[in-house]
């Protein structure tokens, strides 16, 4: 890339990156006044950047000055997050961690698949909502429904209000889920395994774990991990599958592209793996452990506020009542069957 380009490209992300930074700094105050006055963070800044950017655009929505930041924010700097969050995981967890609990995270993600678009068939919804609430809900929110979306031929209200409701019910998740560590008496571990196997999106386990503990983010995060590598493998059943909902009128046509390998597998993800793979075999320094970790939190925090950011709860108001009773019985069933996953592998 040319050095103009790298500067017309800095400068257009600058505004949207420096309003996502200053509310990541607003809310580390506030951790830390937390931590002041009672000794212990009860609502984490990654949380309080959350709300903070829902709050923002609930009252002003960002121009297109603005917004190229916001989105580099929420997903490139989310991405590398991630990435880095892998170089304080050892891979040799999830292999500790048995057959078992990979065999009952792919059973899980089935069930979800298909009790999720069993509910939405049932209220009357179209084929293809039904594929996107199913797959958003079982498998990783915005992205799983981004990446079947060209696949089965979705319309774009479709898309939208499906996005619109993992948004909103995302971070509803993540604020709710540590409430049921005192209702279920779950161990780290277990709380780990629970959200992996619930939350929308790989950062958001973070935002749902880091106040708990360092075992229930690492859990979280290896968990949420193999549910989201079930995508590539759901992507290319749906394309051998949906061909006549892609013939379907009104389905786009470039929906017969064929996708490549890393729109079904994310760069991070590989990132992720390969860095948890070197942590493994001792490549990664134990001295390089602790700011890597830092700078992931730090970074996850500032992608948390833009995803806030980008979250319009009125557009609740505009979706119908059989799409937000989809999505919630989805979810209803997800958390159900996870606990019950929990519970029968007597994980602690």
């Amino acid at each position: 890339m040319r050095p103009d380009t790298i500067a017309r490209t800095a400068l257009a992300v600058l505004p949207g990156l420096t309003l996502c930074v200053a509310i990541t700094a607003a809310a580390s105050l506030v951790q830390a006044a937390e931590e002041h006055l009672v000794h212990h963070p009860y609502v984490e800044a990654l949380v309080i950047a959350i709300l903070a950017g829902i709050a923002i655009r609930s009252v002003w929505e960002p121009g297109p000055r603005w917004r190229v930041g916001i989105a580099f924010s929420a997903k490139q700097l989310l991405e590398v997050a991630v990435m880095l969050l892998g170089a304080s995981i050892s891979l040799r967890a999830l292999v500790a961690s048995g057959p078992a609990l990979l065999a009952g995270i792919v059973a899980t993600v089935v069930i979800a698949l298909g009790a999720s678009y069993a509910i939405g068939r049932l209220l009357g919804l179209p084929a293809r909502m039904s594929i996107l609430i199913a797959c958003g809900n079982a498998i990783c929110g915005n992205s799983a429904i981004a990446a079947v979306a060209p696949v089965i031929g979705a319309r774009s209200d479709d898309v939208a209000s499906s996005i619109a409701f993992t948004a909103i019910l995302g971070v509803l998740v993540v604020l709710g889920l540590p409430l049921l560590i005192p209702l279920l008496g779950t161990t780290p571990t277990e709380y780990g395994v629970l959200a992996g196997l619930t939350v929308y999106a790989v950062p958001q386990v973070l935002a749902a774990t880091v106040p708990v503990s360092l075992v229930s983010t690492q859990v979280g995060t290896l968990v949420k991990l193999v549910r989201v590598l079930m995508l590539g493998p759901v992507v290319l059943g749906l394309s051998l599958l949906a061909s006549r909902l892609r013939d379907e009128p009104g389905a786009p046509a470039e929906t017969r592209r064929r996708l490549g390998f890393f729109k079904l597998v994310p760069w991070f993800i590989l990132g992720f793996l390969s860095l948890a793979a070197a942590r493994s075999l001792g490549l990664v320094p134990d001295a390089a452990q602790a700011p890597l970790t830092r700078m992931a939190g730090i970074l996850t925090v500032i992608a948390m506020a833009a995803l806030g950011l980008g979250v319009d709860v009125r557009v609740v108001a505009r979706v119908g009542g059989r799409v937000t009773l989809a999505v919630v019985a989805s979810l209803g069933v997800l958390l159900l069957v996870s606990i019950a996953l929990v519970r029968g592998l007597g994980i602690s």
